[in-house]
């Protein structure tokens, strides 16, 4: 809205870091001056052609009279996956992830040689 308006889109926010990700909590008004909650995830998905990271956002909306409801359905599912956890069937969040082996170094080339062709390989989205 304008300015001198009391209208104040953004109460709150709170930034999570985890791994290669970033979690926004951001609670908002509405002009009705009600509240709700956004969810946000952030990962950098590479660079634009100009040499700026780009970022892949997903942003779920969370209204008050869905809080309850929202927290519940978590819940049930974090206790879910660490019983799943707890089998012995699945990774737990206590063990390391196993990192992808660093790729060979190729020769440099020289005179005498002919260059050997290789490819960047990413192991980010695995």
């Amino acid at each position: 809205m304008g300015e001198g308006s009391n209208y104040r889109d953004d109460v709150f926010s709170r930034e999570v870091r985890a791994g290669k990700r970033k979690y926004f909590f951001d609670v908002k008004t509405t002009r009705g001056n009600d509240l709700f909650m956004t969810i946000t995830e952030s990962k950098r998905s590479g660079f634009s052609e100009g040499g700026q990271a780009s970022y892949e956002k997903h942003k779920i909306f969370l209204y008050k009279e869905d809080f309850d409801k929202f927290i519940e359905g978590l819940q049930d599912t974090i206790d879910h996956i660490r019983s799943l956890q707890e089998s012995g069937n699945y990774r737990s969040m206590e063990e390391p992830v196993a990192e992808a082996p660093a790729a060979p170094v190729a020769p440099a080339p020289t005179e005498n040689t002919e260059s050997a062709s290789t490819s960047d390989i990413s192991f980010e989205d695995l």
